[in-house]
């Protein structure tokens, strides 16, 4: 797989990604992403401040992701268990529906933790939609614990973390 930093050439094949996963989380009824969020310009935002990064695979985008240092103050939920400046949050992480269940997922998991821990921090947060039990299973079968929760326009996210 190659990672590398998103592009604006790039945004056409995400948004046709999100599309897909929306389309597949709806079949499981899950209620995580719609039109409003996450939008085209979120990613624009994304690649403009250089927070997002893609994993293709020979020419197909397999996979997304977002690191950054910004969260929402629903953050301030939780009882984190590491120092806030040694902590980097991963968002809108997005697997192809194409390439589920067959081990992507972990692997780009695995990759994104790498790539933070070698930019200095020692954690990892996120927020996950407590009614996606394909994401919950993903984290919390690779290490991330539940340290409180955050209540958006969808419903309720658990805040989790991991020491890398």
């Amino acid at each position: 797989m190659n990672y590398r930093p998103g592009t604006l050439q790039d945004l056409d094949p995400i948004c046709s990604l999100i599309k897909d996963a929306i389309a597949e989380m709806e079949k499981h009824g899950i209620n995580q992403w719609d039109d409003v969020y996450p939008a085209r310009s979120d990613f624009e935002e994304d690649i403009k401040n250089e927070t997002l990064y893609v994993v293709y695979e020979q020419d197909e985008l397999v996979a997304f992701y977002v690191i950054s240092g910004e969260c929402d103050e629903q953050y301030g939920n939780a009882t984190w268990k590491y120092e806030e400046d040694s902590a980097y949050i991963l968002h809108r992480f997005c697997v192809s529906p194409k390439m589920q269940n067959k081990g992507i997922g972990k692997a780009v998991l695995r990759h994104i933790e790498e790539q933070i821990k070698e930019m200095g921090y020692k954690s990892v947060r996120l927020d996950t939609f407590t009614e996606n039990p394909f994401a919950q299973k993903l984290y919390r079968h690779n290490g991330y614990e539940p340290r409180g929760y955050a209540d958006w326009r969808k419903g309720r996210f658990d805040l989790m973390e991991k020491a890398i």
